[in-house]
């Protein structure tokens, strides 16, 4: 591989943000370290740089390995990640953590089956949408598999409960789907069916239930105040304060004051509302910049892949990644209702933050194997 083809713009974007977002994280957290590790500052710090430095070895071994390889893998991988997601329902090997079965823990190590779920199922649909292009515009030999494989990844990932990161999973396959020249009435059609069996467990599941009532509360202040639990919309609110209190500029590098146990968590995700307080607008916007970036390079990279493959392998990170964006900074100020989803590269590290980093090792080395040339999209 010819080192210079490295797309360099996205390489230091991505550097940029990890490094920003580690800056971010010591800021945002030191004040709940400080009082749940007695004095402990730089706790979350420590742990989150132990997974940048393993995300950012991935991304190099991934901007290295030859992503035709990754074929091989894709449907192995696939299987591995719904094994696991049933896994995290079985006592001993799942961890409950306030209320929720998202975390598995295998042997000295904590992850979240529903990223690797992520991950696995656009490097699967790249793969078998590149092989079956002769049948993807039917609807039952074409369409119909991946919806299946959609249904049951939902499915698990809605039980945890996790929908936020399920709609990412729909989001990114849909688009995926899409270039990869299935029928749009299909698409359409599926999703009319789909939508009020959503809609269904969405009101039946109380966690999502509550954060949606709490969204209705704050959107037309019309909800019935029985059926909303006190301090459903707190951490919202505190989000909001946050935002508004940076103004233009920001009240300054380390001085935000809702970090300091008003907002909860506020080195995850809700860490974009402690950008704009200590940075403001002015920051804020920055950060918004930098994702602008990287999404036009992922778009560039698809567009001048060398195959129809790594077109959709490149389409599908960078979509990815680029919902994972819209959807967090959406949830923080307000737009739609509160879902756990990190802040690429700059919430406190966790699975994702890995598994983004090895997409964006795949990112580099289709960029690298690239011939310049642009792709034009046709749909029947």
């Amino acid at each position: 591989m010819e080192r210079y083809r490295i797309d360099l713009p996205l390489l230091i974007t991505t550097l940029m943000l990890v490094g920003f977002g580690s800056v971010m994280v010591y800021s945002a957290s030191f004040a709940m370290a400080e009082e749940m590790f007695h004095g402990e500052s730089s706790f979350f710090l420590k742990r989150h740089l132990i997974r940048v430095v393993l995300g950012i070895g991935l991304m190099l071994f991934f901007a290295q390995f030859d992503y035709h390889k990754l074929r091989r893998w894709s449907f192995p991988l696939l299987c591995v990640s719904f094994v696991c997601l049933v896994l995290v329902f079985v006592p001993g090997l799942g961890l409950e953590i306030r209320g929720a079965n998202r975390t598995l823990k295998l042997f000295a190590f904590n992850f979240q089956p529903a990223e690797l779920m992520k991950l696995a199922m656009v490097l699967y649909l790249a793969d078998s949408l590149d092989r079956r292009q002769d049948l993807i515009q039917k609807f039952v030999p074409g369409l119909l598999p991946y919806l299946v494989l959609l249904g049951l990844s939902f499915g698990l990932i809605g039980k945890q409960p996790d929908f936020g990161t399920a709609m990412v999973l729909v989001l990114t396959t849909v688009a995926v789907l899409f270039v990869g020249r299935v029928r749009l009435p299909h698409l359409i059609a599926a999703g009319l069916v789909a939508l009020p069996l959503v809609c269904i467990k969405l009101h039946t599941t109380p966690h999502s239930r509550q954060r949606i009532l709490s969204y209705l509360q704050n959107l037309t202040g019309n909800v019935d105040q029985g059926a909303l639990l006190p301090g459903a919309d707190y951490q919202l609110k505190q989000g909001l304060v946050a935002l508004g209190s940076g103004g233009w500029s920001g009240v300054g590098l380390g001085q935000s004051r809702q970090k300091f146990l008003f907002l909860p968590d506020p080195h995850t995700d809700f860490i974009f509302a402690i950008v704009g307080e200590e940075l403001g607008f002015i920051g804020a916007i920055a950060v918004l910049l930098l994702f602008l970036i990287l999404a036009w390079r992922g778009i560039r990279i698809a567009r001048r892949a060398p195959d129809l493959y790594g077109f959709l392998l490149a389409t599908g990170i960078t979509v990815l990644i680029s919902t994972h964006v819209v959807l967090n900074i959406a949830v923080v100020t307000g737009l739609i209702p509160t879902t756990g989803l990190p802040l690429p590269f700059i919430s406190y590290g966790g699975s994702w933050l890995l598994f983004s980093l090895a997409g964006i090792g795949m990112l580099l080395n289709i960029s690298a194997r690239s011939h310049g040339r642009r792709r034009r999209l046709q749909y029947v």
